[in-house]
Formats: structure tokens, sequence, C-alpha cells
């Protein structure tokens, strides 16, 4: 017996990455999935990985109208929703004196637009005792040169779950935010030859600088966060609303943890 038997869910982004990992996670625990994405070609692929009666509708979750379009495909096919997973995102990263309006839009567009109108439109679809998901990120809780317009869209996701869940609570359904920290195949600060998640190298040589800042000194996997999504989705987390999940190897709970520290203490700096 899989932990979302009978569920009926739908993952925004949900055909690859985060949004793939977790719908394949759902289906194994015998949900039933609708996804959505901007490319119809992956998302064509997505779906035959999938199988089990998954739906695929493209979309972009900025479009009002795609949204509209989804819900209708998604009320003819299932009738009603026990889950949705809001994890269609966008990152770039834009210093400052060099963030364009175009790049701001985008962002905020598909993170905070995108996420506010796809849990608006899925209301009617929603049965209670349903859970909402939204992905978040670990980027507000720290300051970056290159990363101020992405933070401050995933700390308006973080607050959508606390708002959301007031409005929603009467009605039995509970939203909670999923936070990942580096994920191997969606980071944009993963370069080419270091999407692997073996563990990082010793302090002398390391070139990619984000795994010293990991006390578990690797990137996550999509399937570790889309095992934290099932969890959220399961009536497991039945008391659990509003809340939020890090997902990150440590990175934003024990920074004094992580490689970096680890190097200075054994007297690796001199």
């Amino acid at each position: 017996m899989g932990r979302l038997d009978g569920k009926l869910a739908l993952i925004t982004g949900g055909s690859s990455g985060i949004g793939l990992a977790t719908a394949g996670a759902f289906v194994r625990e015998g949900a039933r999935v609708a996804i959505t994405g901007r490319d119809a070609t992956r998302l064509d692929a997505a779906r035959r990985q999938l199988g089990n009666g998954t739906v695929a509708v493209p979309g972009d979750v900025a479009s009002l109208a795609d949204l509209d379009r989804l819900f209708e495909r998604v009320a003819a096919a299932f009738g009603g929703l026990d889950v949705v997973f809001a994890n269609a995102g966008l990152v770039e990263a834009t210093k400052l004196d060099a963030t364009t309006e175009d790049a701001f839009d985008r962002m905020m567009n598909i993170n905070v637009k995108g996420v506010f109108f796809t849990v608006q439109k899925s209301l009617s679809l929603l049965r209670p005792g349903a859970s909402v998901v939204l992905n978040g990120s670990v980027a507000p809780s720290a300051g970056s040169p290159h990363g101020a317009v992405y933070a401050a869209t995933k700390a308006a996701v973080r607050t959508f779950a606390r708002n959301f869940s007031a409005a929603l609570v009467p009605r039995g359904i509970r939203v909670n935010v999923v936070s990942p920290g580096p994920i191997a195949v969606r980071s944009p600060h993963v370069r080419p030859g270091e999407t692997d998640v073996t563990p990082a190298p010793p302090l002398p040589g390391t070139t990619n600088p984000w795994l010293l800042s990991i006390p578990l000194g690797r990137f996550g996997t999509p399937d570790e966060v889309a095992h934290v999504v099932v969890f959220l989705a399961s009536d497991e987390s039945r008391f659990l609303v509003g809340s939020e999940i890090v997902v990150d190897g440590g990175r934003t709970q024990l920074p004094d943890g992580a490689m970096v520290y680890r190097a200075l203490a054994s007297g690796w700096f001199r």
C-alpha cells in the first residue's frame, strides 16, 4: 500500500529536475499525477516515463490563460485534487548593478505570480484535507552578491505558505514549504563536470566553492527533495501547517560545520 494511494496530484514544472523526481515518487506511492511545463517535447517525454495515466498539459505558470487551461484539463481528468506541488521556478544569477528589468520580471512572474495564481486557481478543485506544497529555497537565509531578486521571490513563497494556510485551514487544507539548497541537476552554481553528488575532494584543489559550504560535502539530489515532498503530501504530515522543511545538507543550520571551517580548524590554512 502506497503512502499516496488514491490521491490526485498536480505538479507544476513537472518535466525535469525536482518536479519530475517528485512526480515519479508520487506515482510509486499510488497517486495519479498531472504535470505541466513550458517545453512540450520534454513534457511528453516525462509523461511517457511516468506512465500510469499521467496527464501532461503544456503551459507557463506565469500566464493566467495557460493556468486556466491547465485546471480545465485537470478538472476534466480528475474531478478534484488532493495535492498541489507548486514547483515551477526560475533562477537567474544577476548582480545588483547588472539586473535588467526583463530578468527581474521573469523571476517575479514565474516564482511569485506563478505560485500565487497556481494555488488560487486550484482552490475550487482542492478537497478537504488536501495538501499544498510550495517549492522554496534556502536563498532568503543568506546574502549573495548575485541573488537579490531570486532570494526575494523565494522569501515571498515562504510568506505565501503562512498566509495561504491561514486562509485555507478552515477547509482542512494544509500549505507547507520545502526549501532545497544546492541540488545537482537544478543548481545554476554547478559547473559542467561537477553535477555528481559524490563527496567533495580535500580542500586543496577544490574547484567548486559551493561544496565547501555544505557540511555533508556534496550536492543534494532531486530524489532527496522528492522524499520530503511525499511526506508533506501524505497524511503522515497532517499536523504540519505553514511550516518549512529545509533540505540543504546542513548549509543554513550548521554553517560552522561546513568543509571550509573544518579546514581552517585542521590547520590547512596557515
